[in-house]
């Protein structure tokens, strides 16, 4: 496992090799959206402005390699389209078909995994697999902004090393808190999942056991999904995927 997590952002960046124009970006309350010729990429709209953009006049028009390198901005609004054009390189129908890793939404996740007595950590308010609370001994939701029931996020110090599977939502990605999950996670199985999670293999040197995401299949439904803030999850869009 690699420790060097700067290295992590560069492996994804540099994994972007296509120099076709983005065609088209939009945001709405919960995503942002990067459209190129060849796919459409998603990530999480995180707010965070406070950092100059390092492409003040946005990301339309560059060439998908270039408006990856978004991805490692510190303005995390602008990182959230970066990682979208990432994804727009990595998630796409045939990439999906080439590495055999469509797979059913249901448990996707988690599918082949025992769940059953282990303590579990989600890091990011989301219902989770199928069968997870009934199966598992234990689990404990984490979050920025925590909802009933959730511990804020200053307890991932001291609950994620006690875990034995850690789910970790995709837009850690963006708001750069992923290299210090994965330091507390060194003995757990972990999961980044989610609609912004790349279909990127070189991420798992990093630690991260399993990528579990979505491919767009109907760009026009989610143009329109994103840029009118739908409520529901964005998947009924598109296709899941796992790698592991």
């Amino acid at each position: 496992m690699r420790k060097d997590y700067r290295a992590l952002y560069e492996a994804l960046i540099d994994g972007v090799r296509s120099e076709a124009p983005v065609l088209e970006t939009a945001g709405g309350d919960c995503w942002a959206m990067t459209e190129a010729a060849d796919g459409m990429g998603l990530g999480m709209m995180t707010k965070g402005e406070s950092i100059p953009a390092l492409y003040p006049r946005g990301l339309k028009g560059l060439a998908l390699r270039e408006a990856a390198k978004a991805a490692s901005s510190w303005n995390l609004r602008e990182a959230s389209f970066g990682l979208a054009a990432a994804n727009a390189w990595y998630n796409t129908t045939a990439r999906m078909a080439a590495l055999d890793c469509r797979v059913s939404y249901d448990t996707y996740a988690t599918v082949g995994l025992e769940l059953r007595g282990r303590t579990v950590g989600i890091v990011g308010h989301m219902r989770g697999p199928a069968g997870l609370r009934e199966q598992a001994r234990a689990v404990h939701i984490i979050e920025r902004v925590p909802k009933a029931g959730d511990y804020p996020d200053a307890a991932c110090d001291w609950i994620l090393p006690r875990c034995d599977l850690v789910i970790i939502t995709g837009s850690s990605l963006i708001n750069k808190t992923l290299p210090h999950l994965l330091s507390l996670c060194e003995d757990a199985t972990t999961i980044l999942t989610g609609p912004s999670v790349p279909m990127c293999p070189a991420l798992l040197d990093f630690g991260i056991d399993r990528l579990a995401g979505m491919v767009v299949t109907d760009r026009q439904a989610m143009a329109e999904h994103v840029r009118l803030s739908r409520h529901g999850s964005p998947y009924g869009c598109g296709q899941a995927f796992l790698i592991k």
